[in-house]
């Protein structure tokens, strides 16, 4: 089995207008955010063999807090320029591009090429909201043999929905 963890990054703060948007950083809500989604994933044993990040300061951000509760070593994030302004080929490619001895990865990056994969690979056609994770469990022993065919929804969460049910 091969599962893949698309997280979109946490809030982003917009009151810069002049910041460069690869610059912006997290604003309140998404410093709060980020640790309770990787709080969820700790309670879910939930943990990356590797784990790809947009370098985008708030994608930055969000990956590091995201990291710190999964005692991930920050080090270990592999931050990918293509991640930042991605495009449907470019995530494929990474995951593709993964080395079979890993089973668990996580991608942490920007909408809409996160929903794009995500409903190419599986049908799924809900946004992902800021801080929203999407996993996604294929039933095959290689990345490059990931499809529609046998793919199937691990779990969909995100910071409103989570609270909500506490």
């Amino acid at each position: 089995m091969k599962r893949v963890y698309f997280i979109r990054h946490a809030k982003s703060d917009w009151s810069d207008f002049l910041l460069d948007d690869f610059d912006r950083p997290l604003n309140k809500r998404g410093k709060k955010n980020a640790p309770l989604m990787g709080e969820y994933l700790k309670d879910e044993n939930i943990y990356p063999d590797v784990f790809f990040s947009s370098p985008a300061k708030r994608a930055k951000k969000t990956s590091i807090k995201i990291a710190n509760k999964l005692n991930f070593n920050k080090e270990k994030i592999k931050f990918k320029n293509k991640l930042y302004d991605a495009n449907y080929n470019d995530i494929l490619e990474l995951i593709l591009n993964v080395n079979d001895k890993h089973d668990t990865i996580f991608i942490l990056g920007h909408n809409p090429s996160l929903n794009i994969i995500a409903y190419d690979l599986l049908g799924f056609d809900e946004n992902i909201p800021t801080s929203g994770v999407l996993g996604l469990e294929f039933a095959c022993n290689s990345w490059v043999e990931i499809n529609k065919e046998n793919g199937k929804l691990l779990c969909f969460e995100y910071p409103k929905k989570l609270v909500n049910l506490v």
